[in-house]
């Protein structure tokens, strides 16, 4: 007796966006197979990131309870539950992704300057400053 195969198809009038770069899969068949690349970037479409059932906040990252578990979830992968979603790409670009760089951001500046000033004599007066001094061959304490 031969194995059930799955042919899941993604929602339709859905349109898909690689889930690395963004570009539009509109020429990519459907089902997506497990060799297809973004003709964009070349990354592997047929990856846990792509499909309906990836999801970092459960266990194995996948909402699928029978599907063996994939380590690299960027890779391509022989999963037969593999249904390609809508939306992979503004997930990684989230305004909340965006808060926490810009949280960062200021945590690292010093005195909230503009810790991207390329003025190589204001970072060492912010090194000295910080540091103290090395003038004469000794540190100032």
């Amino acid at each position: 007796m031969h194995a059930r195969v799955f042919v899941r198809n993604v929602t339709s009038g859905a349109e898909l966006h690689c889930w690395k770069c963004g570009g539009k899969l509109a020429g990519v068949p459907l089902p997506i197979g497990r060799l297809e690349e973004c003709p964009t970037c070349h990354a592997d479409l047929h990856v846990c990131r792509m499909c309906e059932f990836y999801d970092p906040r459960v266990a194995r990252s996948c909402r699928e309870p029978i599907a063996e578990e994939v380590t690299d979830k960027e890779r391509s992968n022989f999963c037969g539950y593999f249904r390609a979603r809508s939306g992979t790409f503004a997930a990684q670009g989230s305004a909340e992704a965006v808060r926490a760089r810009a949280r960062l951001d200021a945590l690292f500046s010093l005195g909230g300057e503009d810790s991207s000033s390329s003025d190589p004599n204001g970072a060492r007066d912010r090194l000295e400053t910080l540091f103290g001094s090395d003038k004469g061959g000794e540190k100032s304490r």
